[in-house]
């Protein structure tokens, strides 16, 4: 569970953008995203080459943006 201590004289808009970070930064939302569905191994690790693959290219400045 998430606790976020509101400070005295503290907006609320400050708080709740306080939580957001932290809510993204424990990976709930990703977790349950990639539990609505089943992936086979061979597909997510399909998909992890990819992305790594990607990733060298832009690391390269090979893939225009």
């Amino acid at each position: 569970m998430i606790i976020v201590n509101v400070k005295e004289n503290e907006s609320i808009d400050k708080a709740l953008k306080r939580f957001k970070k932290k809510f993204e930064k424990t990976g709930v939302l990703k977790e349950l995203r990639g539990r609505s569905y089943f992936e086979k191994k061979s597909v997510s690790r399909r998909n992890q080459v990819i992305r790594a693959a990607y990733r060298q290219r832009l690391q390269q400045g090979l893939v225009a943006e």
